[in-house]
């Protein structure tokens, strides 16, 4: 079959295709996970600025508020990103475009995810503890992340070739 004719849809899936289906399961699998974490922190940082004593933190800390929302709204809209386009592009006709981009988006929105858990961090340990303590809090969250969602699976890949 040419590669630059679509596939007609009518045609059964081979082998090839049940993998592109595989990866797409994997893929739905782990937004997820993600999905309701930046839902989570999205309607936290919603509801925030209603509560009483929001008005009595400092500058620094609306802007930090500021930036984690946006970044929480961010990841939000990429995360969800594939499923809508996916939806919305059916049938597709370039499975592994589709695929590169939708993963592109998943790591976008992972990585806004990843700041907004960081900010957030800051954000609630200063308000508890004081600024030097949510500054700790937020680096020892930030060094946690970079471990377990980039570094690790970067090295496993390299290693072990996972």
């Amino acid at each position: 079959m040419n590669s630059l004719v679509p596939p007609d849809p009518q045609e059964p899936l081979v082998a090839a295709d049940l993998k592109e289906d595989g990866d797409f399961s994997d893929m739905l699998s782990e937004q997820r996970i993600l999905l309701p974490g930046a839902q989570m922190l999205t309607a936290f940082l919603i509801i925030l600025p209603f509560n009483g004593g929001f008005k009595q933190i400092v500058q620094a800390e609306k802007i930090v508020f500021l930036a984690t929302f946006v970044l929480a709204l961010t990841s939000l809209v990429l995360l969800s990103a594939p499923a809508i386009q996916h939806r919305l592009m059916r049938p597709l006709n370039d499975r592994a475009r589709f695929k590169r981009v939708a993963t592109r988006q998943i790591v976008a929105g992972a990585f806004s995810l990843a700041i907004a858990l960081i900010l957030a961090t800051n954000l609630v340990m200063s308000e508890v503890f004081g600024h030097m303590v949510g500054l700790v809090m937020a680096g020892g969250i930030a060094t946690f992340i970079l471990c377990l969602w980039w570094l690790l699976p970067a090295y496993l890949k390299r290693m072990h070739g996972y």
